[in-house]
């Protein structure tokens, strides 16, 4: 069963990086003038409760 725990915190971990990652694509796409922060306000949100929930998710394994 621990290792089954651990792996997956492991993914939750990789889950949580990769909604790092699209943030930091919104924020380039921006900067590039591709989006407009008008665009993507619900997209933001979304993702900052995603984040928040693996988060969550992640701590109560630690528990």
């Amino acid at each position: 069963m621990l290792k089954a725990k651990s792996e997956k915190k492991r993914l939750y971990e990789v889950a949580r990086s990769s909604a790092v990652e699209i943030d930091t694509q919104i924020e380039i796409a921006i900067n590039l003038r591709y989006l407009q922060n008008i665009d993507i306000k619900p997209l933001e949100s979304h993702l900052l409760s995603v984040f928040k929930i693996l988060c969550k998710m992640i701590d109560n394994l630690d528990k």
